[in-house]
């Protein structure tokens, strides 16, 4: 069975739709779950980097990150293995979240919540292995490529986080692509060859 095969994905899926299920009915729990950088900036409930990331603001939030979790997260732990699946998961889930920590911590009513940022880093790792892989971007009523996609959701970040109105942390999402990047080629020494075979052999 297709869960066997890819038990870390299954079981942060089945874990972060749970909990968000159960914060939506238990505001108190968005209290200890979410990320408060003021708090953590001094050293004050240090824990919420991770637990920040297996609650969701609403349906939408969540629905959205799990169809994204559950459409690349199995081809990539097939890829890489459960083990580096899982350190690039959560090592960018914290990374994603430390620029936020640092921009907002004098700002005490700042809260942020969600798995994008590890999400995202789960999307971009599969892009070095499957840069031509074809995506549909809403509303672009075409499919592009995952090459072509990466950078243009990186400067869609950065422009939406200079126009902050929208209360989407989208510097997780920028900082989580880059970490899911990073830490993959750490990981796996293969992934920048591979990469560029594909694309040399586009080319060609």
């Amino acid at each position: 069975m297709e869960y066997l095969n890819t038990p870390v994905t299954s079981i942060i899926l089945l874990v972060t739709v749970l909990t968000s299920i159960y914060a939506f009915n238990d505001h108190n729990l968005y209290g200890k779950f979410m990320l408060h950088p003021y708090s953590v900036s001094r050293r004050y409930k240090m824990y919420t980097l991770i637990t920040s990331g297996f609650i969701h603001a609403d349906w939408m939030h969540l629905i959205f990150n799990m169809i994204t979790l559950f459409s690349f997260g199995p081809t990539l732990e097939r890829t890489i293995g459960s083990l580096n699946f899982g350190i690039i998961y959560f090592i960018s889930l914290i990374a994603s979240d430390i620029p936020s920590v640092l921009k907002h911590k004098n700002d005490i009513r700042y809260n942020s919540l969600g798995a994008s940022g590890a999400i995202s880093a789960v999307l971009f790792s599969c892009i070095l292995f499957f840069p031509f892989s074809t995506m549909m971007i809403f509303p672009l009523p075409i499919p592009i490529w995952a090459i072509v996609f990466g950078p243009l959701y990186l400067l869609y970040c950065v422009y939406a986080a200079k126009q902050a109105g929208d209360n989407i942390n989208h510097d997780a999402h920028f900082f989580g692509a880059l970490s899911g990047l990073i830490i993959t080629v750490i990981l796996v020494p293969g992934a920048i060859p591979t990469f560029l075979m594909q694309l040399m052999a586009k080319i060609g």
